[in-house]
């Protein structure tokens, strides 16, 4: 599967089948976050893979009782190792950073035919303490991993016209 149509075709899943998820799959994935791009290159993240199941039940109740946390067979705390850095532009590095980092786990686990779903709903008090995370480290979100138990259908995306404009605002 080329890049255009993993990003055409890649939806969020929330529902997985009982397989496990590959050891070697697996690692393909972290290594995509590993390779994603960082302000001046920092690379300050630290990714917590989760495949017990009575850890991923945890988790699933920090994350506001969605219980297809808990289904997928690995859940990915996706942390964030320095919260001071402010871009020049006035935002946070780590939240950029590790979206982009996701993106890419996001992205190789549809190329390999596994499903994802980014939960940004979840009490991250709850998520360090489940996982033993020290309290100056950020959990930007939990990604869910595994093999689709469901094919979604396309949401509706605005058109290009709607979201581009050349040289101004317009």
């Amino acid at each position: 599967m080329d890049v255009f149509e993993t990003i055409t075709s890649r939806r969020s899943i929330r529902r997985y089948s009982d397989s496990a998820v590959e050891e070697d799959k697996l690692i393909r994935v972290l290594d995509a976050a590993r390779l994603a791009p960082s302000a001046n290159n920092r690379q300050e993240w630290k990714f917590v893979v989760v495949t017990d199941q009575q850890i991923r039940k945890k988790l699933a109740e920090a994350a506001r009782n969605q219980k297809f946390v808990a289904e997928a067979p690995v859940v990915v705390a996706c942390c964030a190792t320095e919260s001071d850095k402010i871009m020049t532009c006035g935002h946070p590095a780590f939240l950029i950073d590790v979206a982009i980092a996701i993106d890419h786990m996001t992205l190789a686990a549809w190329a390999m035919g596994l499903g994802t779903c980014w939960i940004g709903a979840f009490y991250e008090d709850r998520v360090k303490e489940i996982l033993r995370i020290p309290d100056r480290i950020r959990v930007v979100e939990l990604l869910t991993i595994g093999y689709p138990a469901e094919q979604p259908p396309a949401r509706p995306r605005k058109q290009l016209n709607e979201i581009v404009c050349y040289d101004f605002w317009k």
